[in-house]
């Protein structure tokens, strides 16, 4: 996983300019507010909604993990809530919100951590290369299925047949899973038709 190292006073810079962001917000109330009574010192931070790409959903996978630790306290007062909001235009966004400052003035621990991951991120837009790898796999399995719609009731098929075109496909023509739009290989009917004769799938007698 990439990693990154900021000085104190980046850091510090950095929550505050995100500290309260959420009053900036446009057509937006925060109904935490009333819940809490430091909540200029809080940030909302969006990593994805309905509509993100495998890359964007990775990264936002990998933030996840590194913020649940500070989602849990004794004391009931967490310096990090998980948060999903609707949306007019993709349905809805989520993220977390997070405790920039204690009352002391000093950078939480969880925006430490935090700020050190989006720095990555500014560095190397992927977090994660093999978390990628693993959602770009399964989202072209997924979608070699759906490609397969048009011609599967023509063939005999196994049970686990999307995955031996995968591996036929992977081995004879990769250009065919390349991700597309950010979602994954979707393969053409005539390559699928070609992987199905290859690995010798039956044509129904009509």
């Amino acid at each position: 996983m990439t990693t990154a190292t900021l000085s104190d006073g980046e850091v510090l810079d950095l929550a505050n300019e995100l500290a309260g962001n959420w009053k900036r917000m446009d057509s937006f109330a925060w109904f935490r507010e009333i819940e809490i009574d430091d909540s200029n010192k809080w940030a909302i931070i969006y990593t994805h909604h309905r509509e993100s790409g495998l890359l964007d959903r990775s990264n936002a996978g990998v933030i996840g993990k590194a913020m649940m630790p500070f989602t849990e306290k004794d004391n009931d007062d967490p310096d990090v809530v998980i948060e999903t909001h609707s949306h007019f235009a993709v349905g809805w966004i989520a993220g977390f919100s997070i405790r920039c400052l204690d009352q002391d003035g000093s950078v939480t621990e969880a925006f430490r951590r935090y700020a050190e991951l989006n720095e990555a991120m500014d560095q190397y837009p992927i977090l994660d290369e093999e978390d990628l790898s693993n959602r770009e796999y399964e989202a072209t399995v997924e979608n070699i299925v759906d490609a397969g719609r048009s011609i599967d009731d023509d063939f005999e098929l196994p049970d686990e047949w999307h995955y031996e075109v995968y591996s036929w496909l992977s081995d004879n023509e990769c250009g065919e899973l390349e991700s597309t739009g950010d979602q994954g290989g979707y393969p053409s009917e005539e390559a699928l038709r070609r992987a199905f004769n290859a690995l010798g799938f039956k044509l129904i007698a009509e």
